[in-house]
């Protein structure tokens, strides 16, 4: 089997990191019950979809990189 490398920048690193902790806070508000309903799914839809959203480009500039 072979296996690709990748290399990655700092910078990189960071925003992977990034959209994965807004995706993982969103999830988390949008099951916690910190704040009120309303408040709780308005915040944790929008983290949520930053983080999905821009999860995408980041993925796309990834895999397209060839070592």
């Amino acid at each position: 089997m072979n296996m690709k490398k990748r290399g990655l920048t700092i910078p990189e690193i960071a925003l992977i990191g990034g959209t994965r902790a807004a995706l993982g806070a969103g999830i988390g508000l949008l099951l916690s019950a910190r704040l009120n309903k309303d408040q709780r799914r308005a915040i944790g839809w929008t983290l949520f979809l930053v983080g999905a959203i821009s999860t995408i480009p980041l993925a796309i500039n990834v895999l397209a990189k060839s070592d």
